[in-house]
């Protein structure tokens, strides 16, 4: 059972996670995996399914808050949905006016967090290698794709929901990102900003009928297969690296709801090549640090992890 500091240290995960999400690359399940609460969050989402509904209609609401893990979600996702409310405007400040120190932040953060996660494989393989590197290369590949165009059909969106969803889950993806790529990132902003219910009442859909049916394959991959799932989600998290790398120069732009220029397509630079393109100093000692911090922040939150076992 846990303690009000358990609950106090769960609800900080979710703030941690919220803060994930807010920042395109960067996925919440990643901070999930991080501080050793994924298997229990998809365990626990898995849990609401028919059974426990049935349970709900009874009238036997302690049974089914008790089923479903109720004290652990609420607390989670109370700390994510706050998260991504404060923390919207700061990332946004930061990736405009300090970007190299931020993606210096999370590349150091996820590098050692995808080692971390490594360690958590209890026997390799050829099998587990070749999972992994597959891992890196799917993810690499999603995270260099250009934005496409696609319907605004009611489908795609109910599609689009369930796949961003998806995306958040997994450590490495950001389902901000994945709606970037398939042309709806926009489009849910302005229904959410405009109260579009809709929209968003077919996103919401969508999104739920992903997060039921993909973490019931998760779950059971980490049951029955856990050093390969392991291996491709840590595979996942190398490969993403590709988006989050510090020094970019902008290719392509697009323009927000609110007419302002973003850019949709980058090319990673090296720090002298980033100097040559934009004229700006990299400040290399600055993203060395930023990282260094990132790599410390993992290593402290393993430690507290483990100590909590024991």
């Amino acid at each position: 059972m846990r303690s009000f500091k358990d609950y106090f240290l769960l609800f900080a995960k979710g703030l941690a996670m919220g803060g994930a999400d807010v920042v395109p690359g960067v996925s919440g399940g990643t901070i999930a995996f991080i501080s050793g609460i994924y298997e229990e969050l998809i365990d626990s989402i898995k849990a609401v399914n028919l059974d426990a509904l049935k349970v709900l209609f009874k009238g036997e609401f302690k049974a089914f808050w008790k089923q479903i893990n109720g004290n652990f979600l609420i607390v989670l996702f109370s700390g994510i949905v706050i998260s991504l409310k404060s923390l919207a405007s700061l990332m946004t400040y930061l990736m405009e006016y300090n970007p190299i120190q931020l993606w210096s932040f999370f590349l150091g953060l996820i590098l050692i967090s995808s080692i971390v996660i490594l360690r958590q494989i209890k026997k390799w393989s050829v099998g587990v290698v070749v999972l992994g590197i597959i891992g890196v290369i799917a993810s690499y590949f999603l995270t260099s794709m250009a934005p496409a165009q696609t319907s605004d059909s009611y489908w795609v969106i109910f599609f689009s929901g369930a796949l961003a969803i998806c995306a958040m889950i997994l450590p490495g993806i950001s389902g901000a990102f994945i709606l970037l790529i398939i042309g709806k990132y926009q489009l849910v902003v302005g229904a959410l900003d405009n109260l579009d219910y809709g929209i968003i009442a077919v996103f919401v859909a969508g999104a739920a009928f992903g997060l039921l049916m993909f973490v019931r394959l998760i779950s059971w991959l980490l049951h029955k297969f856990h050093n390969y799932a392991i291996a491709v989600l840590a595979g996942f998290m190398m490969g993403s690296l590709n988006k989050i790398w510090p020094w970019k120069e902008d290719l392509a732009f697009d323009i927000n709801r609110h007419g302002e220029q973003y850019a949709t397509v980058q090319k990673n630079l090296t720090p002298n090549q980033y100097l040559e393109i934009t004229g700006e100093p990299p400040l290399i000692m600055q993203a060395i640090l930023f990282m260094a911090i990132g790599f410390f922040i993992v290593v402290v939150v393993e430690k507290i992890a483990l100590s909590l076992k024991k």
